[in-house]
């Protein structure tokens, strides 16, 4: 069965993500903003589940059309082919959202695709009442500029949520965004990984699972799982061949450290959960007394900006003391993720290469120092 998909993101993760669906073996990748197309079978759905390190989530797109009137609406949902994917007991609540579209409200919007749906499956079940009883089946909406796309999502939970960050400090960055870093900061499985304000470790957990080649999604479940017209098997195989790639990292080792007491015990937790405790060494001081154990250093780090925990003085003098102890040194590398966008000037030299990325809906700017 050929199936297309749809991954949501955020603004800047398209490329990421369309390289690593490559890698995944998907077909007909096409990036657009804030959003990936792809297709493939049974296997790549499950396998992008489990082992995407970037994506949100991944969505089953069932169609797109124009519409401008509630009828346009309907007929467009009515048409589509929801009875392949969707059986005569399972749920299937609506919920979604239009900018800059003729039909604005999300409610009608909502209970006129619900609608057209049911007409469909009457016609096709020849029968009044769906219980709803079974498996979830979530139906997204999106309407912008009156092009309607409609999906079921397979993932349930955000794919961010791996399962080993049940503690988290104050404002901890998304799973997938600190993955996002260690890619682009070209992390490999012989680097040394450092992160001096490391909060609840997540990003030197990411950096860990990537240098052990270990699946993010290996040890969770997916909605799509309880979807009957899915075999079991497709789940059992795609976890068995991502265990069959994880890999050995003799080389690597990660190194974290906290002013935060409380975050390092959530970090060191959150360390065993994941599976990669043995590749980290936590230690509770300042970041102004950073000094890298190791002649090599790829150093990534998310410190606390106006937005999250410190006013702007604060922030400007943590960003001056910072620049101050991540020295420009051969074999060092620094990537620095902040929404500030003179944070150059407080660091006290211009970054070598800048990015946008975003944290939460927070617009951010990866500064990266290597040269």
């Amino acid at each position: 069965m050929n199936i297309n998909f749809v991954i949501p993101c955020l603004l800047g993760m398209e490329s990421l993500i369309s390289k690593e669906l490559k890698t995944l073996e998907a077909e007909n990748i096409a990036a657009e903003n804030g959003r990936v197309l792809f297709s493939g079978d049974e296997n790549i759905l499950a396998r992008v589940n489990i082992c995407s390190r970037f994506a949100e989530r991944v969505q089953i797109l069932i169609g797109s059309f124009e519409a401008e009137s509630f009828e346009d609406l309907f007929q467009g949902t009515k048409s589509l082919e929801w009875e392949n994917w969707i059986s005569s007991t399972d749920a299937f609540p609506v919920k979604g959202y239009s900018i800059n579209s003729t039909l604005f409200s999300v409610r009608d919007c909502q209970a006129i695709i619900k609608k057209a749906v049911v007409e469909r499956l009457k016609s096709k079940y020849h029968i009044e009442w769906f219980e709803e009883t079974g498996p979830v089946h979530q139906i997204q909406f999106s309407i912008n500029k009156n092009t309607v796309s409609l999906v079921i999502d397979t993932s349930g939970q955000g794919l961010h949520k791996r399962g080993y960050r049940t503690e988290a400090n104050e404002a901890p960055i998304k799973e997938t965004l600190a993955a996002a870093l260690c890619d682009l900061s070209y992390l490999k499985p012989y680097h040394k990984l450092y992160d001096p304000m490391c909060g609840s470790g997540t990003i030197l957990i990411e950096g860990a699972l990537m240098a052990r080649n270990i699946a993010p999604g290996i040890n969770r479940n997916f909605s799509a799982e309880r979807f009957d017209v899915l075999p079991r098997e497709i789940w059992l195989r795609e976890r068995e061949r991502a265990r069959s790639l994880e890999r050995e990292c003799r080389g690597f080792f990660a190194y974290g450290s906290d002013i935060d007491g409380n975050a390092l015990q959530a970090a060191k937790s959150n360390a065993e959960r994941a599976g990669v405790a043995d590749l980290i060494e936590f230690k509770q001081t300042d970041v102004r007394n950073f000094s890298p154990q190791t002649e090599t250093c790829t150093l990534i780090t998310n410190p606390p900006y106006g937005e999250r925990m410190l006013d702007t003085g604060a922030c400007e003098m943590l960003y001056k003391d910072i620049g101050k102890v991540f020295e420009r040194r051969r074999g060092h590398s620094y990537t620095i993720i902040s929404p500030d966008e003179e944070f150059e000037a407080a660091f006290g030299r211009k970054a070598d290469k800048r990015r946008k990325l975003y944290n939460g809906m927070i617009k951010c700017l990866v500064y990266m120092y290597y040269k």
